[in-house]
C-alpha cells in the first residue's frame, strides 16, 4: 500500500507514533550516555614480567623470547611487540582488528592460558610471576590531583585510600585507581663497620625478622566445650619494637641488641618510581573510570556531591584539585550541540517560510524536528550509541540532507494541492513518483560514509557512531517523508483560492530562469559533458595539493610537553630539570595549572592519551590555559625556549589530536638482528630528521645506551669462601639501593585520628647509613659474610675491581625482530608535510 494514502487513511496511528517519538526522544536525550569521546576497545595487551638482575639482551632471550613465541601462536594476534629493559620483560600483544569488543574477552583467556603454558619455560626466578593486563586502555574520565599543605605523602596517602573507598560506592563508577602514590617501606640501616667489628651474620638477623614478622599457627586445644585457637604472641607492633630484637652475644654472655647496630625508619620508598605535582606541590591522583554505557555528566555531579560530603572530615590544608573532569567538557559539548542544533533548525525553518510559504516550511520543519527525537531514541534503544563527539557532529552533518526528503513531497504535494486537485490523489501519486528515487539517494548518502564507519581499523570503531548516527537520522528522514509529510499536507494544505493550476506555480522569475538555463545545458549537452569531465579532472589535481591530516587538533585548553632527558638519568635529577621548566611554564600568560609528571606519563585521562612507559629520564607536563586559541602562540614560544636554554633535554610541546595518536607522528623503523647496525641506520635517519628545520622531538625508542657498573668477580676466591655471584650481587645492593630481607606486618587501624588505615605487609630493606651508601667509591668497603671463614670479609677479597661499559637500556623487538623507530613531530607544519620531506 502506499505509505501516504496509508497515514492519511489512520492518522491515529501514525499521530500516536508521533507522540511516542517526540516524547521518547526527550526521555532518551536526558537517559542517553555522555561522553567526551566515543567508547573504544584498545586492542592491545600487557604481559609485565620482573626479572631482576638480569641485563635487557639477558631478558630478551631467556624472558621475553619464550612469551612472543607462545603469544604468536594465537589466531587472533596480528603482531607481537615486546620491551625488554633491566629487569623487567613488557610484551605488547596486538589483536586483529576484525575482533570486535564483545570477542576481546574471550582472547584474553586464551592470551592467560597461553602465557601460563610458558612458565615453566622461564627461569627459575621468574617462574609464575607473569601478569596479563588487559585493562590499561581504561579511561579515567575524572582526574584528581590531592595535594595537602604542611602534610607528609604517607599522611597524604591515608587520607587518599579514604577517598577511593567512598568513591568507589557512587553507582556507576568502574575503577578508582591512585597514580603516583608512596609506597611504605621500613628502611632497616645497619652500618656496615659496626656489623663487621662484632662479626655477626647479617643473614641471621634478616632471618630472625622474617621469622617473628610471619603469621604462626599454634593449633588448637579443647577447653571444655570448646575447641579454642592458640596464637602466641611476640609479633612486632611497630618497625620500633624490631630494634629490641636480640641479635647475638659476647664471650661475656653480654646480649647485642638490633638496636646497638642499626636505626629503624618507617617512610616511603626511596628513590621514588614516580613523582607527580599539581602546580609545583607534591600530589597524589586519583582517576575515577565510568561504567560501559555510563553518563559521564552525572557520575560528574555524583561524584561533586560525595566530595561536598566529605568536607566536614578533609582536614585543613588538604586540597582536591581537577587534572581533568570530562563532565564539564561534555556538558559544555552538549550545550553547544543543542544551541547548534536549535540554532540550525531555526534557520532552516526561516528560510523555507520564505522559500516554500507559511504551511510548508511548517511541514518540513516539524518533519525535521521529529526526525531528530527519533534518532535520540533510535540510539537509546540501540544501547551502544552514546552522546559524544562523533555522534554529536554526526547530527551536525546530517542536518543539511535531513529536510531534503520532506522538501520533495512537499513541494510535489503544495504544487498538486495548491492547484486544485483531489488531495488524496496527488498525495498518491507523489509518493509514488518520489518514494523509491528518494530511498535510493538516501542509501546512496548513507553509503558515502559507510567506508569510514565500517572500517575495522582503530580509525574506523572510533568514528562508527559517524555512520550510525547518519544512516539511522537519514532513514528516519525518509521514512517521516513518505508518512507524517503527507499527512501534515492533507490537513494544512488547501486548494489555492485564486484557482492557479500547477502550470502557473512554476511561472515565477526563479523557475523561467532555472528553465531557460535547463534548455540551454540540453542543447549544447556535448560542451556541458566536456566541461564536467574537465571541472573533474581538475579536482583530482587539486586534491592532491590539499594538505593531508585525518584528524585534527582538538580545541580542549590544554596541551602536552614532553621532556627526554639522557637515558639513565635519576629521578631526582629529573625532578629538579622540571622543576625549573615548569616554573618557567607556569609564569606564562594564559596558564592557569600545570601537572608535571616524573617518571612516566599520566593515567589515561583521554581516550586519545598515550602514557609513556615507566622512565626515570621522561616528565611531561600538561598545561591548562584559560583559553584554547592562546595554545596557538604558547607552543611554539615554549618549544623556542626549551631548545635554546636545554639543548641536551629532547623536548616536545604539542596540542591533543582529535583522534587515535601519540607523539611521534612521523616515524621511521629499522629492523635486523644486529643492534649496532640499527643504531647506525637510525643514527643517519635523525641527521636528516635533524637537517630539517619543521622537525622537532627527534628520537629513538631505544633511547640511548646505558652505563653499567661490571665488579669482575675473582672465581676462585669466590669459592674458597664459599661466595656464589648471587651472595656477591646482594651484598652490593644492599650497600647502595637496599635489598629486600623481610616484610613488616603493620596492623590496621585509625592513623592521626582521623583517617582509617588497612593491614599491610610493608617491605623492610637492609641498607647502610647515607653517608656509607652516597658514594660509589665505597665499593671497596664493602663487607660480605664469608660462610667458609664465618666472618664478615672485605668485598676486595673476591673481587678484583670495578670496569665501565655500554649496554642497549632498552631493546624493542616487532614480530620478534629487534626493531629500532625514529620518532619526530612537525614543528609548525602538518605530519604529512614532514613525512614527504624528509622521505
Amino acid at each position: 500500500m502506499n505509505p501516504g494514502v496509508f497515514s492519511v487513511r489512520h492518522p491515529r496511528i501514525v499521530l500516536s507514533l508521533i507522540f511516542i517519538v517526540i516524547v521518547g526522544g526527550i526521555l532518551a536525550y536526558t537517559d542517553l550516555g555522555r561522553l567526551e569521546d566515543p567508547e573504544f576497545t584498545i586492542k592491545q595487551a600487557l604481559i609485565i614480567t620482573p626479572y631482576p638482575g638480569a641485563s635487557s639482551e639477558d631478558v630478551v632471550k631467556e624472558v621475553t623470547n619464550p612469551i612472543e613465541d607462545a603469544c604468536q601462536q594465537m589466531g587472533q594476534v596480528d603482531r607481537v611487540e615486546s620491551q625488554s629493559i633491566r629487569g623487567r620483560s613488557l610484551v605488547i600483544v596486538h589483536i586483529k582488528e576484525k575482533y570486535h569488543k564483545d570477542r576481546i574477552p574471550q582472547v584474553w583467556d586464551e592470551l592467560r592460558r597461553k602465557v601460563n603454558d610458558v612458565q615453566p619455560r622461564l627461569p627459575p626466578a621468574v617462574r609464575g610471576t607473569s601478569l596479563v593486563v588487559d585493562d590499561f586502555g581504561d579511561v579515567y574520565a575524572i582526574f584528581l590531583a590531592i595535594t595537602g599543605k604542611d602534610f607528609t605523602l604517607p599522611e597524604l596517602r591515608r587520607y587518599t585510600d579514604t577517598l577511593r573507598r567512598e568513591l568507589q560506592r557512587v553507582p556507576n563508577i568502574a575503577k578508582v585507581e591512585l597514580f603516583s602514590e608512596p609506597h611504605d617501606v621500613v628502611f632497616l640501616e645497619m652500618s656496615r663497620t659496626r656489623l663487621a667489628n662484632l662479626g655477626i651474620n647479617e643473614n641471621q638477623i634478616y632471618a630472625q625478622l622474617q621469622a617473628r614478622n610471619t603469621a604462626a599457627d599454634g593449633g588448637r586445644v579443647q577447653v571444655g566445650s570448646r575447641y579454642v585457637p592458640i596464637d602466641p604472641t611476640g609479633v612486632f607492633h611497630s618497625p620500633e619494637d624490631m630494634l629490641d630484637m636480640v641479635i647475638g652475644s659476647d664471650s661475656s654472655g653480654r646480649q647485642f641488641l638490633l638496636r646497638d647496630i642499626a636505626t629503624i625508619q618507617q617512610a616511603h620508598e626511596d628513590p621514588p618510581n614516580r613523582i607527580f605535582r599539581w602546580d609545583g606541590q607534591q600530589a597524589i591522583g586519583l582517576g575515577i573510570s565510568v561504567a560501559p554505557g555510563g553518563n559521564v555528566v552525572r557520575i560528574g555531579e555524583a561524584v561533586k556531591k560525595k566530595l561536598e560530603e566529605m568536607k566536614a572530615n578533609q582536614p585543613v590544608g588538604i586540597e582536591i584539585h581537577y587534572v581533568n573532569f570530562q563532565p564539564t567538557t561534555v556538558s559544555e559539548a552538549t550545550r553547544g550541540f543543542a544551541l547548534n542544533l536549535l540554532k540550525a533548525v531555526t534557520i532552516v525553518f526561516v528560510v523555507l517560510l520564505f522559500a516554500m510559504g507559511r504551511k510548508a516550511g511548517f511541514m518540513v520543519g516539524f518533519v525535521l524536528f521529529i526526525t531528530i527525537l527519533g534518532t535520540f531514541l533510535v540510539m537509546d534503544l540501540k544501547g551502544d550509541l552514546l552522546l559524544e563527539r562523533i555522534s554529536l557532529g554526526s547530527l551536525i552533518i546530517a542536518l543539511c540532507m535531513l529536510t531534503d526528503n520532506a522538501i520533495v513531497i512537499t513541494e510535489g504535494l503544495k504544487v498538486g494541492i495548491e492547484g486544485g486537485r483531489n488531495k488524496l490523489e496527488v498525495i498518491r501519486e507523489v509518493v509514488a513518483h518520489n518514494q523509491w528515487p528518494l530511498f535510493g539517494a538516501t542509501g546512496i548518502a548513507i553509503l558515502a560514509f559507510a567506508a569510514i564507519g565500517l572500517s575495522e581499523d582503530s580509525s574506523g570503531e572510533f568514528l562508527r557512531s559517524l555512520f550510525w548516527v547518519i544512516c539511522i537520522s537519514l532513514t528516519l528522514s525518509w521514512v517521516t517523508a513518505v508518512t507524517v509529510t503527507p499527512l501534515l499536507g492533507y490537513r494544512f494544505l488547501q486548494p489555492n483560492p485564486d484557482g492557479h493550476g500547477e502550470e502557473e506555480a512554476y511561472s515565477n522569475r526563479f523557475f523561467q530562469t532555472y528553465r531557460r538555463l535547463l534548455i540551454t545545458a540540453l542543447r549544447f549537452r556535448s560542451a556541458v559533458l566536456v566541461a564536467t569531465i574537465l571541472l573533474f579532472v581538475v579536482s583530482l589535481y587539486g586534491f592532491t595539493r590539499l594538505d593531508q591530516s585525518f584528524f585534527p587538533a582538538s580545541t580542549r585548553p590544554q596541551f602536552l610537553v614532553d621532556s627526554f632527558l639522557a637515558s639513565g638519568t635519576y629521578i631526582r635529577v629529573t625532578s629538579a630539570y622540571a622543576d625549573e621548566v615548569e616554573r618557567y611554564i607556569k609564569a606564562q600568560p594564559g596558564v592557569v595549572h600545570v601537572s608535571t609528571f616524573v617518571g612516566g606519563g599520566a593515567l589515561r585521562f583521554l581516550l586519545v592519551y598515550f602514557s609513556e612507559q615507566p622512565n626515570t629520564a621522561y616528565v611531561q607536563f600538561l598545561v591548562e590555559v584559560d583559553d584554547w586559541r592562546k595554545i596557538e602562540t604558547l607552543v611554539p614560544k615554549i618549544q623556542t625556549y626549551l631548545d635554546e636554554h636545554y639543548p641536551n633535554a629532547n623536548s616536545n610541546v604539542r596540542k591533543f589530536m582529535l583522534g587515535p595518536g601519540s607523539g611521534g607522528r612521523v616515524q621511521v623503523r629499522f629492523s635486523g638482528h644486529d643492534s649496532a647496525v640499527l643504531r647506525s641506520l637510525a643514527g643517519q635517519a635523525q641527521k636528516i630528521f635533524d637537517e630539517n628545520s619543521q622537525s622537532v622531538g627527534v628520537r629513538t625508542d631505544w633511547h640511548e645506551p646505558e652505563i653499567v657498573l661490571q665488579p669482575k668477580v675473582l672465581e676462585v676466591q669466590a669459592r674458597r669462601n664459599g661466595l656464589t655471584r648471587t651472595d656477591i650481587a646482594q651484598a652490593l645492593q644492599r650497600g647502595f639501593h637496599g635489598r629486600v630481607v623481610g616484610f613488616f606486618r603493620q596492623p590496621g587501624g585509625t592513623a592521626a585520628g582521623v583517617f582509617p588505615q588497612e593491614s599491610r605487609l610493608l617491605p623492610i630493606i637492609a641498607r647502610p647509613p647515607l653517608a656509607e651508601r652516597g658514594n660509589v667509591d665505597e665499593i671497596n668497603n664493602l663487607q660480605i659474610w664469608s660462610p667458609v671463614a664465618g666472618r664478615m670479609i672485605p668485598l676486595s677479597q673476591v673481587v678484583s675491581g670495578v670496569e665501565m661499559a655500554w649496554e642497549n637500556s632498552l631493546i624493542i623487538r616487532r614480530d620478534r625482530m629487534p626493531t629500532i623507530t625514529v620518532l619526530a613531530d612537525a614543528r609548525s607544519v602538518l605530519p604529512s608535510q614532514l613525512m614527504n620531506a624528509v622521505r
